[in-house]
Formats: C-alpha cells, sequence, structure tokens
C-alpha cells in the first residue's frame, strides 16, 4: 500500500470516526455515564465536531465536569443576514405546568448540590407531587394531581431532563443536563410568572369564599 492509500483509508477511518459521534449528537444528548468510549471519542474529536456542525448552524453544548454533550442552533445574530438556514433543532414551547416542574426540579438540584451530598438527585413521584402542590388551588382533587404530575414527569422524561430507575418506575433521577437549560436567568423570570400566577391563585380562592359566604 502506497503513501496516498494509507492516507485514504486514514482519512475514511477518521471521518467514520467522526460520523459516530456527530450522528448521536444529531439525534439526542450524549451522556459519559451512558457510554464511555463514546464520550471519550467525543472528547478527541471536539474540534472537528464543532466545526462539521458549525457548518449546520449548530453549536456544540460539551460540559466535561457534568458529563453530558448536545447540540443547539447558533443565535440568530451570529448568522449572516438573508442567508439564514433552516433550524435543524426545533425550539419547544413548554406548557406552564412543565415550565413550573422543570423550575421545581431545577431548584431541588440546586439545594441539593449546596448541601454537599450525593451528586445524584433521586426523587419519588410522591416527592415530587408534593413539591408541586403548594402551587396549586387548596382542596385540589389528589388523584387528578397525581395523573397530572405523571403526565408533566413523562413529557419532562421525554425531553431528557429526568429518567426513571431502572426496575423502580416511580422513582426519578434528575439529570444534570436541566442546569443548561433551566439557567438563573430563565429562573428569575419564570419566578415572576408564578408569582402572578400564585396571586391569581389566590383571587380566585378569595372570589370563591365570598360567593359561598353569599349563599348563606
Amino acid at each position: 500500500m502506497n503513501g496516498y492509500q494509507t492516507e485514504q483509508v486514514f482519512a475514511q477511518e477518521s471521518d467514520n470516526d467522526l460520523s459516530q459521534v456527530v450522528i448521536p449528537l444529531l439525534k439526542g444528548v450524549i451522556y459519559r455515564d451512558e457510554n464511555p468510549p463514546q464520550w471519550n471519542d467525543l472528547l478527541n474529536l471536539q474540534s472537528r465536531v464543532r466545526d462539521y456542525v458549525a457548518v449546520l448552524g449548530l453549536e456544540l453544548i460539551l460540559d466535561e465536569a457534568e458529563g453530558y454533550a448536545f447540540l443547539r442552533s447558533r443565535p440568530d445574530d451570529d448568522e449572516e443576514q438573508g442567508a439564514r438556514l433552516p433550524r435543524l433543532v426545533a425550539r419547544r414551547r413548554l406548557s406552564f405546568p412543565v415550565s413550573l416542574l422543570l423550575a421545581l426540579l431545577r431548584k431541588k438540584l440546586a439545594e441539593s448540590d449546596a448541601g454537599g451530598g450525593e451528586t445524584r438527585l433521586i426523587l419519588s413521584r410522591d416527592e415530587v407531587v408534593d413539591l408541586t402542590r403548594v402551587f396549586l388551588p387548596a382542596g385540589s382533587n389528589e388523584t387528578r394531581l397525581i395523573d397530572q404530575v405523571d403526565t408533566h414527569l413523562n413529557k419532562i422524561a421525554e425531553l431528557g431532563f429526568v429518567r426513571r430507575l431502572r426496575g423502580q418506575e416511580k422513582m426519578f433521577e434528575v439529570r444534570r443536563i436541566i442546569k443548561a437549560f433551566v439557567d438563573a436567568q430563565w429562573l428569575a423570570e419564570f419566578d415572576r410568572r408564578l408569582a402572578e400566577y400564585q396571586q391569581e391563585v389566590t383571587g380566585q380562592q378569595e372570589l370563591t369564599g365570598e360567593n359561598e359566604g353569599s349563599d348563606e
């Protein structure tokens, strides 16, 4: 085999290695603990990955400390005017209950980190229900509340922010990637919306109480 053929083989193997990393990233998140060999390949090839996905209008978000990596669309400001690319990573508009639960889980993770305990945050379904109960109107139907929490947890699991423990369907691990999406600015904005929501709920409860009193 001559030098030119050797270069061709090397280039082909290198491209294959790159594909083995980029394709999973285009499908979702790569976690260090789920696939250590793939994670190591990503670390070794991250410069090439960044260059490759940049052509697609994407950027690589890689957190070595937390052990996750994903792709997101570059901010519109970085795109040349009149030459905007189709968005490959869709933006998802979340319902208020799902946003509420995400914020509560993010705060719970921050509290866990501040306490210096386990790096993994494991919560039961009942603990998640307790987190949300305080933000709901008094007298909310318990069975309906649990069903709603299950629905919202399924959505959040689908988005990759929590995962069920194997063999324990009612136990959830809060994935640390939630920190990359629910940052301090997001929480501050959500806290403002939450305060408005609580005022609205309180007003509805007071109005209900007045109506009940007038019927006596």
